[in-house]
């Protein structure tokens, strides 16, 4: 629980919830999904102003959080990076990357074991860029020494490209192993950490990582509204009118917020932008990336644990599994339903996520947010309350 005046409660009280008051919960439920999420009524709150673009004091706070981004990405080389916003979901930041840092006579190499791999190569294919898929089984991590591989076999490669936690099944790739192989070949190392960053202690420049994209609704715990991209600022300078759209044109957005002090090129999502501010003043009350990913490991192992005991075997094997989504596979009882199952959850004040998987039957529920080790408990009552089949 919150307090607008004081702010989140102490990391000390990791399991503090609505629940354990004895308080009804001020929604209607509680999103167990990877983003949206739930956020805090304090992060809510922040967004019920309007607010003007062109003043000064809304510029400096766009300064502000880039800077605050870059110091959560590397503690090593803050200087040598920068942050740079861009309107829309994920997907659009992600696109903004490829369509602008992959030049004309570039080739990008993805590697892909999930559906947000697979849309990493359909935004390259649409825009005429020179493609290169490494894939992988939904249930394997993408393999480094594979990597290796096509990266001898095709040494025309000049990006490379991996999803960190794919989403579509909770799956951690080994983006410290990969970055080894790509930055002793020289390549461009893009990574998509949009389920992960804020939520798992890394460095971008002890990784090598050029390029890492998140966005303001994952494990910060902001609303949706923007996305962002973490650039090492010496491989942005260098992609100037590379760009192949207008809107998604991430050097020209850097540029423009650059030279305007913070100023957008285009209309800025204020009120989500205000939101995101104070998901970073909780993170940094609550104890920093490293205690986030503690409550949020907490809150996967009490929900593995719980699952299993009450017949749901988990999709991943515990050492690739991530703390953000855990996929479980359809329990083998004649009778169940998943939609069911959620519309039952839904009506007892929890939102879960439907699987995602080409060749198994899963569903999946969400670690992240505005989320203690109490609601997990909650659900898994109610869980084992409803059973039907």
């Amino acid at each position: 629980m919150r307090d607008a005046a004081n702010g989140p409660a102490p990391a000390s009280g990791e399991e503090h919830s609505e629940a354990q008051e004895g308080r009804a919960p001020q929604r209607p439920y509680l999103l167990l999904t990877p983003g949206p999420l739930t956020t805090s009524d304090t992060v809510k709150e922040a967004m019920l102003r309007d607010w003007c673009t062109w003043d000064q004091d809304y510029h400096s706070l766009v300064q502000s959080i880039r800077r605050r981004l870059v110091r959560l990405a590397t503690a090593a080389a803050p200087d040598a990076y920068t942050a740079v916003p861009m309107q829309g979901s994920g997907s659009f930041s992600v696109e903004a990357v490829i369509g602008t840092v992959v030049p004309k006579d570039g080739k990008l190499l993805v590697l892909a074991n999930g559906a947000y791999g697979q849309r990493i190569a359909q935004m390259a294919r649409i825009y005429g860029i020179a493609l290169s898929m490494l894939e992988f089984d939904e249930t394997d991590r993408v393999e480094p020494a594979a990597v290796e591989r096509r990266l001898g076999e095709e040494p025309d490669i000049t990006h490379v490209a991996v999803v960190h936690c794919e989403t579509t099944t909770g799956m951690l790739n080994p983006i410290a192993e990969i970055a080894a192989i790509v930055k002793r070949r020289g390549k461009t190392y893009i990574v998509d950490a949009m389920s992960s960053f804020g939520g798992i202690p890394m460095d971008v420049h002890e990784l090598g990582i050029d390029y890492l994209i998140s966005s303001a609704n994952k494990c910060i715990q902001g609303v949706p509204g923007f996305g962002f991209v973490i650039a090492r600022i010496g491989a942005l300078a260098a992609c100037e009118g590379q760009a192949r759209s207008l809107s998604l044109d991430l050097h020209g957005q850097w540029a423009a917020m650059e030279a305007g002090g913070g100023k957008w090129r285009f209309t800025s999502p204020t009120h989500v932008v205000r939101a995101f501010d104070q998901a970073l003043r909780e993170l940094e009350q609550e104890g920093g990336v490293e205690a986030r990913c503690r409550r949020y490991r907490g809150n996967q192992q009490l929900l593995a644990d719980g699952m299993d005991r009450l017949g749901f075997r988990s999709l991943l094997k515990q050492d690739v599994q991530s703390p953000f989504i855990t996929a479980f596979y359809y329990p083998p009882a004649e009778g169940f339903s998943f939609q069911r199952l959620y519309d039952r959850l839904k009506e007892a004040g929890f939102v879960i996520y439907p699987g995602k998987l080409s060749a198994a039957d899963t569903f999946r529920i969400g670690n992240i947010g505005e989320v203690y080790r109490a609601d997990i408990a909650r659900l898994l009552q109610a869980i084992e309350e409803l059973r039907f089949w």
